[in-house]
């Protein structure tokens, strides 16, 4: 049986994953911590775990396996550490720092530590972009022109963060708006495919100023080092996302419209991109069952650390050339 902690029970994300680890025979939600005492209370008898006043009891606890970080995002580093410190397993739900310097350093501290790290972002396993990757390093586009990743709700529209979610539209707190909150998943999947980037800029808004502390939108451009140029928007306040992906090449292209793919390419038989192109990879578990899967002993593709970090990194950079209207590089 795997041992866990909850430790920070502050993220949106946070009642699905309690409610994935209750589905699982083979976790156990030992201790759950949050410096909110009320919220952990909340979360400890939801999950029948014992609450502890204090993380340090997480960290000397030798039974625990892993911790699940759901803290806000300015609590992230002292948490890390500790638990990297502790040699424990951990997944950090994104983004894993407010800027570089925050998460190289955690970054840092937990490969130092060789333990297992996983964040969430799960887009990876959408058989979408699970084909995308397979024909971009078969050379199925040619030579790569331009990408896009679109990734949008309507989180402002619905007022989804009242009440008990609403230091996440606290720049202070939540490190980014919507822009970095939703484009960060975005983000990973274009470096994803496309590796590091060179430099970036971004025009980001407040759209309906609903939260008065953050962004609601924005629109970032990316020059990769490889050459490629793409794009990402993201944003709270979408009614709808019919076509979340484009690659487009000399000699290939592909779109995703309304759940369906569309594949045209000179090197594979029958990809004309008439009609839908269902030859499709299996999709992956989620990103938490993921994780979860590799502390149980699989051996599962999980996000590295210094992974995490760089988006931490280039998205920073994105709101610093929004700010200031110019071009910027990520600090590495």
């Amino acid at each position: 049986m795997i041992q866990v902690a909850l430790v920070g029970c502050a993220h949106i994300h946070t009642p699905g994953f309690a409610k994935r680890m209750q589905e699982r025979s083979d976790v156990n939600v030992k201790t759950v911590w949050d410096h909110d005492e009320a919220r952990a209370q909340r979360w400890s008898a939801k999950l029948n775990a014992a609450r502890v006043a204090e993380p340090s009891s997480i960290w000397s606890d030798d039974t625990l396996d892993a911790v699940i970080i759901c803290s806000e995002t300015d609590r992230h580093e002292p948490l890390v550490r500790a638990a990297a410190d502790a040699k424990k397993h951990m997944f950090v739900e994104k983004p894993l720092g407010l800027a570089a310097a925050d998460a190289y350093a955690m970054a840092d501290a937990i490969e130092a530590a060789g333990v297992l790290f996983q964040t969430g972002y799960f887009q990876r396993g959408n058989p979408h972009h699970l084909f995308l990757k397979e024909q971009i390093e078969k050379g199925s586009f040619g030579k790569i022109t331009r990408i896009r990743h679109i990734n949008c709700h309507g989180g402002s529209l619905g007022d989804w963060f009242t009440p008990e979610w609403l230091w996440m539209t606290d720049m202070t707190q939540a490190g980014v708006g919507a822009f970095g909150d939703l484009g960060t998943h975005s983000l990973d999947i274009l470096m994803w495919l496309m590796g590091d980037v060179e430099s970036v800029t971004a025009d980001i808004d407040m759209g309906t100023a609903r939260y008065p502390n953050c962004d609601e939108l924005g629109e970032g451009l990316l020059r990769f080092k490889n050459g490629v140029i793409g794009s990402l928007a993201a944003g709270w306040v979408d009614v709808a996302q019919p076509v979340p992906v484009l690659v487009s090449g000399t000699e290939g292209h592909a779109h995703v419209d309304n759940g369906q793919l569309y594949f045209k390419s000179s090197h594979v038989e029958g990809a004309d991109g008439a009609e839908p192109w269902t030859d499709l990879p299996a999709a992956w578990p989620h990103a938490f069952e993921l994780f979860l899967d590799a502390v149980g002993g699989k051996d599962v593709p999980l996000v590295g650390a210094h992974e995490a970090a760089k988006r931490s990194d280039v998205m920073a950079a994105l709101y610093k050339a929004a700010q200031t209207h110019t071009w910027q590089q990520p600090t590495r």
